[in-house]
């Protein structure tokens, strides 16, 4: 059903649980087990962990001056994946991805890069990244989740995973993917026009933004503040102390009250409002009610019947009669030249608002505006809090790892999960992010796949169905220890490039265990090499979620990944299937 129907997976799980339940193969209780499970519930407190990181715009700061300038396609790939797989190693990447694909977007076309070149390996490089720690990756986190329940209900002997566990085999395992991707992305990856275009969208808003006096871009030059290459919008002018300077050289340095006019798109709108250093130019955001951070911008088209055309935006009150106010304004396709609020309104005008989210709810159904739609994603980002969002991520890190073993002082050993449950809360009482952006954060359907998934994984042990598949894996491998990680990694692989990578981690865990049991072998190699496995679905766009999250944007063919991602995949299972003996010391 996941291969030959349209059905979310986490739909088909769900229903293949519910068989499993009513047939009683399974009991109930079983069949629940995967709601209480550690791994499943660490993974939905990482995502309001990721919403801190998102909302306070740390992690696209960092990127932005990691990047740089490159001087050419392999520079670029170079700059891009070594930066982005060192934070994959440290947050989930799927999230990370969904961070860095505007960024990263931009940064090509700023610099004349084709997006094909470079999203590919964003994606891989983020899922490198992941397998060097414990909570790189949902799959790690999962499969880390599922040893320490074994181990703590005494049905399995050993350690369990800690954050560093999986280091020394996923470093190799990334350095030799990054290599291959700067060797081959010349050839082997496709140069093309993607087929998700923001480009195509020709209403152009023309918005004003005032130059902060203690913002961090006073005394830099237009291009060394990012604003000489903007995607899909242009600097018209700039205005100081009364002076209109038209032609804006790129060396002009920014003082503090410049009043900046841009033209462009509503996504580039989002984006410069996300400009540390930069505030919209009216003063009327500063009267609304409420934490501007508790609003988003949304557009709104002004009927024939508004009860404000033919007055100026300042004459006709629009802050106190709607709880609104203009940030900018497209007619057509032409710019206006008038300050935002000394434009007239006419019927047809598309007004960008910044107002709380209920301003959509409100005006649907008013006679005044034709069309309300709030944009996606545009909530103000908290660049203040942005020291704080990363000192709770280092502390969850540093938590993790100095305590996974009990201290003197601690009667018990801190898991993941403490770490990660005391770094949301953190996130919560800093203000990185609020209540609601914690909720909506949370991907239900990931945990909801996750815990089918365990549920499933339940009924292949006491159905006996994993021992059998473990006894054929060992006569096919006639119980050598290192056939047997070959025919299990392989195994894996090609399940997280049919299924999921949790699918396929949670389907073969108890494979690995009663494997390893009939062989009388160590558990943790063999858990290491096939988390590994299921991370990597380099082969397909559906292997790996965040290959979906690129395949649109960057124009790709599936056979694009097949040629590139499948070459990757046999040398990630060549390294780990050699660093993994050498590391465990297998018989």
């Amino acid at each position: 059903a996941l291969l030959r129907t349209s059905i979310p997976a986490d739909i088909i799980m769900l229903g293949g649980l519910t068989l499993l339940m009513t047939a009683g193969v399974i009991t109930p209780r079983e069949a629940l087990s995967g709601l209480s499970n550690e791994g499943m519930v660490t993974v939905g407190v990482l995502f309001v962990v990721v919403a801190g990181l998102q909302q306070t715009g740390c992690m696209t700061l960092v990127a932005a001056r990691l990047f740089g300038r490159p001087r050419g396609v392999g520079d670029a790939q170079l700059r891009l994946m070594l930066p982005v797989a060192a934070l994959s190693a440290f947050m989930n990447n799927t999230p990370l991805v969904a961070m860095m694909l505007p960024v990263v977007n931009d940064w090509a076309r700023k610099f004349g890069i084709s997006v094909s070149k470079v999203l590919m390996p964003l994606s891989f490089a983020t899922i490198l990244g992941g397998l060097c720690t414990m909570i790189g990756t949902s799959t790690n986190v999962v499969a880390a989740g599922l040893l320490r329940e074994k181990i703590a209900t005494g049905a399995v002997a050993g350690e369990p995973m800690g954050m560093f566990t999986m280091t020394l085999v996923g470093v190799p395992v990334a350095i030799a993917g990054i290599a291959y991707m700067l060797i081959a992305g010349r050839w082997l990856l496709p140069d093309r026009k993607p087929l998700i275009s923001v480009s195509e969208d020709t209403q152009r808003y023309t918005v004003e933004m005032i130059v902060d006096a203690n913002g961090p871009i006073v005394g830099a030059s237009i291009e060394a503040a990012g604003l000489r290459h903007l995607p899909s919008m242009y600097l018209a002018e700039v205005e100081r102390a009364g002076e209109i300077i038209a032609a804006v050289s790129p060396t002009l340095r920014l003082q503090a009250g410049d009043r900046l006019v841009f033209v462009g798109i509503v996504d580039a709108v989002v984006e410069l409002t996300r400009i540390r250093g930069l505030t919209p130019a009216t003063d009327q955001i500063f009267k609304l009610e409420g934490s501007r951070y508790s609003r988003v911008l949304i557009q709104a088209v002004a009927s024939d019947e508004c009860p404000i055309l033919g007055r100026t935006i300042r004459e006709s009150n629009f802050r106190k009669r709607y709880n609104a106010v203009v940030i900018a304004v497209a007619r057509g396709n032409r710019r206006l030249e008038q300050k935002i609020g000394d434009i007239v309104l006419r019927a047809g005008d598309v007004l960008l608002l910044e107002a709380r989210a209920s301003f959509e709810e409100q005006q649907r159904g008013s006679r005044d505006f034709y069309l309300v739609s709030a944009v996606e994603g545009s909530a103000p980002t908290r660049h203040d809090r942005a020291g704080a969002a990363l000192a709770v991520l280092a502390g969850m890190i540093v938590a993790a790892t100095v305590f996974e073993q009990a201290p003197w002082f601690v009667e018990r050993s801190f898991s993941m999960l403490h770490a990660a449950m005391l770094a949301a809360g953190f996130m919560l009482l800093l203000r990185c992010c609020s209540v609601s952006e914690a909720r909506k954060a949370v991907d239900w359907q990931v945990l909801v796949l996750i815990a089918a998934a365990l549920g499933i994984g339940k009924a292949m042990e006491s159905s006996g169905l994993a021992t059998a598949i473990a006894q054929g894996m060992l006569g096919l491998a006639r119980e050598d220890p290192h056939l047997t990680l070959v025919t299990l990694y392989l195994t894996t692989m090609v399940f997280t490039e049919l299924l999921s990578n949790t699918t396929a981690i949670t389907l073969m865990f108890p494979v690995i265990v009663a494997t390893t049991e009939s062989m009388g072998v160590p558990l943790m190699p063999y858990v290491v090499g096939c988390t590994i496995a299921a991370s990597c679905g380099f082969a397909t766009p559906i292997g790996y979620q965040t290959n979906l999250m690129v395949y649109g944007p960057g124009g790709y063919r599936f056979t694009d990944f097949t040629l590139f991602g499948g070459i990757l995949n046999l040398i990630v299972f060549a390294v780990t299937c050699t660093m993994v003996p050498l590391i465990f010391s297998l018989p």
